[in-house]
């Protein structure tokens, strides 16, 4: 049995809203905790097949040009050593869009430092790492492009707008008049450095072959989306790939797509006849699958003497290999938050021999609102507005480039609400002028917008004849809690009681989903789900005799009309729906997005220019939330992102090679404990009637966005220093602090 569900217009009610007692909008803990806990959930390199061999990749130990040789004579003859394996198949990067699902050139050919050459194979990951050290490579230099900012005049239109969705170029009214003409005005530009996902759990794929066919223990947010890039690599029917990832520690985007260890683990066990396991040591994460692309942005922004908006205008150049599509939309929210007639959004690419750009998490909106938020904060100053106000007073009505109204947009109360929570009223004034002994005290905040997406997805629902039920769907659960969320929605729309229900993810074999990503994943295998229990519960009642609407599901059971029908008796030798989701015309319809606002406190060493973020108050406003606990932790992750943003992330590369110099967690500096302060998270009660039936919005990612610019303006109001290039590290205020 299907159910379809398509996203058009509006859906007047939710099934989730008939529920008794329910189970959805409670802080209901993570079902999959205990297996975490007590190390019984396994992750990709925590498999081991019989006969399993380990690889190990050689690497280009340069950063553009031609492997001339491998020589690895003595490397073979090492101990456990099974084979050294080279192949034109060798995926050259990985990715999470299509561009970079082609066929590599050839190993020979490099185009960034650490490149994929060749795999190492042995008896045990030792012995392999050992033989990989030995391999001699030589090879001949060409001149490379590793320096973004002094490349910045061939930059060029990106070469597809990915989806329809990032929107390459923008302009109405004339931005320049505007400015000339405008009270007052900011022209600044704003730096963001590349940045690394550095999740907890490094990349790993064991690939095993069963004649023509490859299976996969690996880890990764989309496991389709992988399996059909790899597919396309190694030459074969996607059916015959198949790739299980029920646990993923943590991906945020770096997982998205296929990365290199897939390929060398599948074509190194075609080559030696075993199991091969690839677990990535940590400096080859760093070195080998992805980051966040680096950005110069020139905003300008001006406004009539009242406050309003006149001009808007958003110019970022980033930077990317060759031949791939994705580029990081740092305009994509600017297009959607604030009012303005005469607006001009743009982006250009720098094509540089440097580590894949992919998507990090709220790719666009969180290196964008640094910019947009701190130049909104600017422009408050020169208006002398209170930056809450200006905001305010630039709300739109409706989306103010595409004309179409908002599927719900509750930004001026997360301003409002914030304020009042955090105190801003009693806020410091004066930049510089509030000390603690030789802390400078200051206050910032900032608005979030982040686009809400919606993908097809697919999820099997079935009720056995014990009563129990199973959901099987190919999403992923990344840390974000799916396993828990989609027992919940089952729980209320059925009736089951939590541990009555199994969720199975991450398996290709499994209906398709969306994936982890986007921060599409709850309302995209939620409606699928949903759509499965709908018609789950319009059979049972028809096997009961009595009408849908009338029917109550509750504590195992349908009840109406007075009498009790227990489910399993119903379900008899078992029933099974596969609910399926599709984008409609409410896409193009309605603006959606999901909104913010972040106020913090910070205190900056007026002696050594440490900066410390104090206090912390975010207001969200995400449509339906299905688990506070688990949103909330969502939403403290993506703040705890942009923390790091501002003050200590920073992939550094040599600009001779291209080569990234801090390639692991010691120095590449991620926000610990010590560095973030209570925060204090409040979700307004939202519905969504657009988005899709659960009414939701994603959360994942919108904690990300504007984060970082509320920390960048607070320091400006402790010190009354503005830097523009991120992260806002001490010597970059030392110079400017007060006294």
């Amino acid at each position: 049995m299907n159910a379809t569900v398509k996203m058009d217009d509006r859906f007047e009610r939710s099934l989730l809203d008939t529920t008794a007692e329910p189970c959805v909008g409670t802080p209901v803990d993570r079902v999959d905790g205990p297996l975490k806990v007590a190390g019984r959930a396994r992750y990709a390199a925590e498999h081991f097949p019989a006969g399993l061999a380990h690889g190990v990749m050689l690497r280009a130990p340069f950063g553009k040009g031609r492997v001339t040789r491998l020589e690895s004579d003595a490397a073979s003859g090492m101990q456990g050593v099974i084979a050294i394996v080279t192949d034109d198949r060798l995926i050259r990067n990985g990715g999470d869009f299509a561009g970079a699902a082609a066929p590599a050139q050839g190993v020979s050919d490099v185009v960034y430092f650490g490149q994929p050459i060749g795999v190492v194979v042995a008896e045990s990951f030792e012995q392999a790492r050992a033989a990989a050290l030995c391999v001699e490579v030589g090879y001949e230099n060409e001149d490379g492009v590793f320096d973004m900012m002094a490349a910045l005049d061939d930059a060029a239109p990106p070469t597809d707008d990915i989806f329809g969705l990032f929107l390459i170029h923008t302009e109405q009214g004339d931005v320049d008049a505007a400015m000339k003409a405008a009270a007052a005005d900011v022209d600044a530009v704003w730096t963001t450095p590349s940045h690394s996902h550095a999740a907890m759990e490094p990349h790993a794929a064991v690939a095993a072959w069963d004649g023509d066919q490859v299976i996969l223990e690996a880890s990764y947010q989309s496991p389709v989306t992988s399996r059909d890039q790899l597919a396309t690599v190694l030459g074969i029917d996607a059916a015959n790939v198949r790739i299980r990832s029920p646990f993923v520690g943590g991906g945020f985007g770096g997982k998205l797509g296929l990365m290199p260890e897939a390929a060398a683990a599948a074509i190194a066990a075609r080559q030696i006849g075993r199991p091969v396991k690839i677990a990535m040591m940590r400096q080859t994460v760093f070195e080998t699958t992805g980051r966040r692309p680096a950005t110069h942005q020139r905003i300008r922004l001006g406004a009539d003497a009242e406050g309003r908006l006149t001009a808007i205008a958003h110019e970022t150049i980033t930077d990317q290999l060759a031949g791939e599509v994705f580029f990081e939309p740092a305009g994509i929210a600017t297009h959607l938050l604030y009012e303005g007639d005469n607006r001009l959004i743009d982006h250009k690419v720098v094509r540089v021999n440097k580590l894949l750009g992919v998507s990090m998490r709220a790719p666009g909106e969180a290196a964008g609102q640094l910019g947009l938020e701190c130049a909104m904060d600017e422009l408050a100053e020169r208006l002398s507005i209170d930056p809450v106000e200006l905001r305010l007073r630039n709300e739109p009505d409706r989306h103010p480039e595409e004309d179409i109204p908002f599927s719900s947009r509750s930004l001026v109360a997360c301003l409002r609400t914030g304020a009042e929570r955090f105190g801003w009223a009693s806020r410091n004034r004066k930049p510089g002028s509030m000390r603690e002994g030789e802390w400078l005290v200051g206050h910032g905040m900032a608005a979030a917008a982040r686009g809400n997406l919606f993908g097809p997805g697919a999820a099997r629902v079935r009720i056995d004849g014990d009563g129990r039920v199973t959901i099987e769907t190919e999403m992923t659960d990344i840390g974000t809690g799916t396993y828990t969320i989609l027992t919940q929605i089952v729980a209320d729309l059925l009736g089951v009681a939590i541990d009555r229900i199994e969720v199975r993810l991450g398996d290709t074999n499994d209906p398709r989903s969306a994936g982890s990503g986007g921060s599409w994943g709850a309302a995209t295998a939620g409606s699928a789900v949903y759509a499965a229990c709908a018609a789950l519960r319009a059979e049972l009642a028809e096997r009961a005799g009595v009408p849908v609407k009338e029917a109550r599901f509750i504590g195992d059971a349908l009840i109406a009309r007075g009498e009790r029908h227990v489910l399993s008796a119903l379900a008899c030798d078992g029933i099974a729906v596969v609910g399926s989701t599709e984008p409609g015309e409410s896409n193009s319809r309605f603006s959606q997005a999901a909104y913010g606002a972040h106020f913090c406190e910070v205190r900056v060493n007026s002696v050594t220019g440490e900066t410390r973020v104090s206090r912390w108050n975010s207001v969200f406003a995400a449509g339906r939330i299905l688990n506070p606990k688990t949103a909330t932790s969502q939403a403290i992750g993506g703040i705890v992102f942009g923390i790091g943003a501002a003050l200590t992330e920073e992939l550094i590369h040599d600009a001779r090679t291209g080569k990234v110099v801090n390639r692991d967690l010691g120095e590449y500096h991620i926000p610990v404990h010590a560095d973030i302060p209570a925060i204090d998270i409040l979700f307004l009660d939202e519905r969504d009637p657009v988005a899709n039936p659960l009414m939701l919005k994603g959360v994942g990612e919108l904690g990300t966005c504007g984060s970082g610019a509320a920390v960048a303006n607070a320091i400006y109001n402790a010190t009354g220093v503005r830097v523009r290039d991120f992260p806002v590290t001490l010597d970059k205020l030392l110079s400017g602090l007060p006294g």
